[in-house]
């Protein structure tokens, strides 16, 4: 082979490697769904020994309130360097009654995402500021010696 072929082939070959390089990074986060699980949870009919063998054990459980399990799944795609954004996002929340019963079994996706956007990189708290010297000596004399003070 000639010294042309052998270059056009290398130059070719590094200009895939940096397109692969490029590429979107999918990411999924969370509980991995599968539909045909999701759609067999039917209200009435199971309980919470079957969802938990079917879908197993959920991402969060309600604290207060009716009892509650909640499966959360995202995908985030990103690019090369720059910050991660959700793509796809979905929570099953699958209600209980006191027998431990299914009750519902609810989907919600993209709508129900709130997005942030802080404001700066400092975030603003209640109160006086202080400079660092009164930080440092503010507390003098504020601390009592025990055995002195209002309490004696």
């Amino acid at each position: 082979m000639n010294r042309s072929k052998i270059l056009g082939l290398a130059v070719v070959g590094a200009a895939a490697i940096a397109a692969t390089g490029c590429s979107a990074i999918r990411e999924p986060r969370g509980y991995i769904v599968d539909a045909t699980l999701v759609q067999s949870v039917q209200p009435g009919i199971d309980n919470e020994q079957s969802v938990a063998g079917t879908l197993g054990r959920p991402t969060f459980e309600s604290q207060y309130g009716r009892k509650t399990w909640y499966y959360v799944s995202s995908t985030t795609g990103r690019k090369p360097f720059v910050r991660p954004r959700i793509r796809e996002h979905s929570v099953l929340a699958v209600k209980f009654d006191e027998a431990g019963n299914v009750v519902s079994a609810d989907r919600t996706g993209m709508d129900q995402v709130a997005f942030l956007s802080p404001d700066g990189d400092a975030t603003p708290t209640l109160g006086r500021e202080r400079s660092f010297l009164e930080d440092l000596f503010g507390n003098i004399g504020a601390v009592t010696q025990p055995g002195v003070g209002p309490g004696q």
